[in-house]
């Protein structure tokens, strides 16, 4: 089939290239518009349309899919479907109606839960053990077009949002090729979503990233794992922000806690109090300075008596 794919961070490289070595045709690629990064604020291309110009595809970077010239590109190279993987935009109706077999979407949930921008992050942070990913057609509705293929994905009791996306984009990469081929083949069946089970997954501001050290232990542990490595866990000390890496909670009754966000710092570790128990800190990130061992951190800051707020 001849394809149009629609993508942008590196979580949708897996499946780029796993369609450039298909026997399928990728006539083009749909990324978002460069966005500036870095200290430096230049522009930077997004990780799909750089390895789409290393592949020597066309790049389309429209500002909205909404935009009429896009629509005329996406028209004139007339693909049998469009797979989209966390491209970061709505596609209208006038899009959709292009691709003779519509556009389908690798989703990193098992729908209908978690719809939206962040179903990694939102199911650690819900505990939930099981995570996954599906593969469904697009249409109007947020995630709720009728699915081709799921697979599942146990979620590890230390796992990272990052670190479950990483095995999600691999393994998902393999199952859009499946819908794909059976598509070709005439015999792909796309299966209505269930009315029950819906949950919603905003994508994670940076102010909800903060830490609640009134939350017991156990939710402070799957936060900042939630929000590790975009957009970052992180607290306030003396006033200025602190940027957390993952932390491990200490087992119930291990010790005498710290109350709710007071520091103490023992030989090898440091302990910060939670609502119920206490986490260790790993590495933590001052403000203006790099990552370091929370060890080396209280050696220096020296936080006594005093709380991560």
């Amino acid at each position: 089939m001849r394809l149009v794919v629609a993508g942008t961070p590196e979580v949708a490289l897996p499946s780029l290239e796993a369609l450039l070595a298909s026997t399928h045709e990728v006539a083009a690629v749909v990324t978002r518009p460069d966005a500036r990064a870095g200290r430096g604020r230049r522009a930077a291309a997004s990780p799909v349309a750089t390895r789409a110009r290393e592949a020597g595809l066309p790049v389309l970077q429209p500002a909205t899919p909404r935009d009429p010239e896009f629509l005329a590109q996406l028209a004139d190279l007339a693909p049998d479907a469009c797979p989209v993987i966390a491209y970061g935009a709505l596609v209208p109706p006038a899009a959709l109606a292009v691709p003779r077999l519509g556009w389908v979407n690798l989703h990193f949930s098992l729908l209908p839960a978690w719809r939206g921008a962040a179903p990694v992050q939102r199911a650690l942070m819900a505990g939930d053990d099981v995570t996954g990913a599906c593969v469904f057609q697009l249409e109007q509705g947020l995630d709720t077009g009728p699915v081709y293929g799921s697979l599942t994905e146990p979620v590890g009791h230390r796992d990272t949002a990052g670190d479950l996306l990483t095995r999600l984009a691999r393994s998902g990469a393999r199952l859009l090729l499946d819908v794909l081929d059976a598509m070709q083949a005439g015999t792909a069946c796309a299966v209505p979503q269930p009315a029950d089970g819906v949950s919603l997954a905003p994508k994670i501001t940076v102010e909800e990233a903060r830490v609640d050290w009134n939350a017991p232990a156990a939710a402070v542990d799957r936060h900042v794992r939630a929000c590790t490595p975009e957009p970052g866990a992180w607290t306030t000390f003396r006033g200025e922000r602190l940027k957390l890496a993952p932390v491990l909670p200490l087992p119930p009754g291990h010790e005498p806690a710290p109350a709710p966000g007071r520091v103490a710092v023992g030989k090898r570790r440091v302990l910060v109090g939670t609502g119920a128990g206490a986490v260790e800190l790993g590495h933590v990130q001052p403000a203006g300075k790099r990552a370091m061992p929370a060890l080396d951190w209280a050696r220096g800051a020296r936080p006594e008596d005093e709380e991560l707020q």
